[in-house]
C-alpha cells in the first residue's frame, strides 16, 4: 500500500496493490472501517467535522476487485480559512511534542507547516483505507482481528477473554471493552480535557485464526513487520507482544508457552509470547500492544522556538485537537496488522506452492 495527502490539502489518496481478482468490495464495506476513525463523533474527539466519505476510484468492475491495483479518495472538507490562519499565525514555531522541527530541519522554508501536514494523524485516514481491503480478504480465510482501548492515563482495564472483548466492541466512545473501566477513564480524559490538556493510554489487537508458519526466520519476522507498521503511526511511541516487557522480569520456567495436543494439532498452555516463537506464528492469537502519546496540541503555555528569528518564545496553541488519540487510532493499529498479515499469507504460500515438499505440520 502507498498514500499520499495531508491534513489540510485537498484529498487523501490510497493505493493498494496485490489484490486478488475476485474479491468482493464497495465503497460501504471500507466506509465500515472509516467511520470508526472519523472524527468529531463525541466529546473526546477532535471538533473538526470531516466525513471521510471513501470512494473507490479503481480495481474494481461490477463489485469485485479485478487484480489491478485499489485506488480510492477521501477528500478534506472542514478545512476552512479561520483553521488554516490559526496555523498560519504560529508557523515558524515550534509546537513541542509535534514534527515542526524535524520537518524545519529536512524541508527547510517549504514545510508545510498547515496542520502538520503530512506528520497530521489525518494522514491514518488512508491507512484505514487500505486496511479494509487487507481485513476482508483475511476474513474469506477465518482471521479475524479486534483493536481496543485498555488504558488511558493510568486507568487500565481488567484481564478479559477474547469473547468478551468481541462481544463488547465499539460499545462506547472510547472502545474500552471493560464497560465499567471505560466510564472512568472517559470522565477522566474530560477532565484532562477541561483542564487544556491531552491524556495518553495504551491500546491493543488481537488476532484469532492465524496459522502457524507465517513469517521469516531473520530479517522480515512477522512480528519485526507488524512492529515496523505500528511504529509507523505517529503518535505510536512503543509496542509488545503478548507479556511483552513482562519478559526481563521473570524466568525461563516462568516465561515459556509450554506445547500441548488437542485434536492432532500442536497447541500452547499459555500465550504469553503473543502468537509467535522466532518471530514466526504459532498458531495462537496474536497480541499487540501499542503505547499511545497525549496529544502534543494543548491549550496550556509551553515554551518555543520561532525558527525564522532563532530566538525562544512561548506558545500557546487554539487549534483543535483530540484530548486523546486513543478512541481514534485502534482502528489504524487493526489496519496495520491485517496487511501485514495479508502480505506473509501471501508469501507463505507462495512459498509452499514453489517449494511443493512434504510437510505434516504445514497450516497455512
Amino acid at each position: 500500500m502507498t498514500t499520499c495527502g495531508e491534513s489540510y490539502g485537498e484529498a487523501l489518496l490510497t493505493i493498494v496493490d496485490g489484490v486478488p481478482p475476485g474479491l468482493e468490495l464497495t465503497n460501504e464495506m471500507v466506509q465500515e472501517e472509516l467511520d470508526k476513525r472519523k472524527p468529531g463523533q463525541s466529546a473526546l474527539d477532535s471538533p473538526r467535522k470531516e466525513t471521510d466519505i471513501v470512494n473507490i476510484v479503481s480495481g474494481m468492475r461490477d463489485g469485485f476487485t479485478t487484480g489491478a491495483p485499489v485506488g480510492m479518495t477521501i477528500y478534506n472538507v472542514d478545512r476552512h480559512d479561520i483553521h488554516v490562519q490559526q496555523y498560519r499565525d504560529v508557523k515558524e514555531q515550534i509546537r513541542p511534542g509535534h514534527a515542526e522541527y524535524t520537518f524545519f530541519t529536512k524541508y527547510g522554508k517549504y514545510t508545510d507547516w498547515c496542520g502538520a501536514g503530512r506528520a497530521s494523524g489525518r494522514e491514518s485516514a488512508s491507512r484505514v483505507a487500505g486496511g479494509a481491503v487487507a481485513k476482508h480478504i483475511l476474513l474469506k480465510e477465518g482471521i479475524e482481528s479486534i483493536g481496543y482501548v485498555s488504558e488511558s492515563h493510568g486507568i487500565k482495564m481488567r484481564p478479559m477473554e477474547f469473547e468478551e472483548i468481541k462481544a463488547n466492541y465499539r460499545k462506547n466512545d472510547l472502545n474500552c471493552p471493560d464497560l465499567e473501566k471505560a466510564e472512568e477513564m472517559i470522565e477522566d480524559i474530560l477532565k484532562v480535557k477541561d483542564a487544556g490538556d491531552t491524556a495518553g493510554g495504551v491500546c491493543e489487537v488481537i488476532v484469532r485464526g492465524v496459522p502457524a508458519g507465517l513469517g521469516e526466520p531473520v530479517f522480515d519476522k512477522l512480528r519485526a513487520t507488524i512492529a515496523y507498521g505500528i511504529m509507523g503511526i505517529g503518535a505510536v511511541t512503543g509496542v509488545e507482544f503478548g507479556a511483552g516487557f513482562e519478559a526481563g522480569r521473570v524466568t525461563g520456567y516462568e516465561w515459556n508457552d509450554e506445547p500441548y495436543m488437542k485434536d492432532g494439532k500442536v497447541r500452547f498452555r499459555t500465550n504469553r509470547a503473543g502468537g509467535f516463537l522466532g518471530g514466526i506464528t504459532n498458531g495462537e492469537d496474536l497480541i499487540i500492544r501499542l503505547s499511545v502519546k497525549p496529544t502534543p496540541t494543548l491549550s496550556i503555555a509551553q515554551k518555543s522556538i520561532d525558527m525564522e528569528k532563532m530566538e525562544e518564545k512561548e506558545l500557546e496553541a487554539i487549534t483543535r485537537r483530540d484530548p486523546s488519540i486513543c478512541p481514534r487510532i485502534y482502528p489504524v493499529a487493526e489496519a496495520m496488522v491485517n496487511m501485514c498479515i495479508v502480505d506473509a499469507l501471501m508469501i507463505a504460500r507462495g512459498y509452499d506452492h514453489v517449494c511443493r515438499i512434504e510437510n505434516p505440520w504445514r497450516q497455512i
